[in-house]
């Protein structure tokens, strides 16, 4: 290893470097950063300036509209960057940009997790939703999505500090998530990948397990209700949540849980853009189409009677 030069920048390649194409996706990534900081933006006001959407449900969606200008901020501008000038990106900054990915993602799941018991407890367990999902608890939550968010980052950022990186330092993505920068490491990964394996599976196990009882529990619920016109509503209540929920697991998990013989570096960028850049962008617009109460006070926020 003494004869090796550390590597002590990174090239983000994640794109074609034709000018044409390059002006292009800069202009759709910008379009879709500024639709994302504006429409989350919208989503925080109407609800932090509106008496009637206190109800911890709009607590969480919230949180997770911040958690989603945070997440679209942690890759989007260093890749408008890179579009529009140097490609390169400091070690520092590509191990931060890294963790970020980390704590923002993984608060972001348990975020959706929350939201789902909240859904559990205000249909199946509704004399007792004030008690179940008060203030407190709905605190707890979202400060426990941040902690296991940071606790994820940082037992699996911390071990990549330990590995060499002796060159090629170019990057085939447009962001420094952990495969992409095992796969340039010079020293052995396996610990890092089985680290990551436990660490991931147990984040996604005990998650999507609460988002699956709960939806089981409510669409037994919802079966047993003799009003059509209150099964629409438990519906479209909850309908919301599920997209958002299975645009954000289908794409996180295939990016990073997937075997190395399946990879594909087109399909990685796909996935990463989806749940990355998109879904940040679409979950505003998700939950204001299918949530009536947040549609009308949109439309007033805007001047529309």
């Amino acid at each position: 290893m003494d004869n090796h030069t550390t590597v002590t920048y990174f090239v983000l390649f994640g794109f074609s470097s034709s000018l044409p194409v390059q002006f292009f996706l800069i202009l759709i990534f910008l379009f879709m950063y500024i639709a994302t900081i504006v429409g989350n933006l919208a989503i925080i006001a109407v609800i932090r300036y509106n008496n009637h959407l206190q109800s911890p449900m709009y607590f969480f969606l919230k949180h997770l509209s911040f958690i989603d200008i945070c997440f679209s901020s942690v890759t989007l501008p260093k890749l408008l960057e890179n579009l529009c000038s140097s490609q390169m990106i400091s070690y520092g900054g590509c191990l931060a940009q890294m963790f970020f990915i980390f704590i923002t993602a993984s608060s972001e799941i348990f975020i959706l997790a929350a939201m789902a018991y909240d859904r559990y407890a205000a249909i199946c367990k509704p004399l007792h939703y004030v008690q179940i999902m008060n203030k407190s608890c709905c605190r707890w939550l979202v400060g426990g999505a941040w902690a296991f968010g940071f606790t994820h980052a940082f037992i699996n950022t911390l071990p990549v500090l330990k590995l060499v990186f002796c060159g090629p330092n170019i990057i085939n993505h447009f962001s420094c998530e952990f495969p992409s920068l095992l796969a340039l490491s010079c020293t052995k990964t396996t610990p890092n990948s089985i680290l990551f394996l436990i660490s991931g599976t147990t984040v996604a196990s005990f998650t999507l397990s609460a988002i699956f009882f709960s939806y089981i529990h409510i669409l037994s619920t919802v079966l047993k209700m003799r009003s059509v016109e209150a099964k629409k509503k438990t519906f479209s209540t909850c309908s919301a949540h599920l997209i958002v929920v299975v645009l954000y697991y289908g794409t996180g998990c295939f990016r990073y849980m997937r075997p190395n013989s399946v990879s594909s570096v087109i399909m990685d960028k796909l996935f990463s853009i989806q749940y990355s850049i998109s879904t940040p962008m679409l979950n505003p617009i998700i939950y204001s189409l299918k949530t009536k109460e947040i549609k009308e006070d949109l439309k007033k926020l805007m001047g529309y009677k």
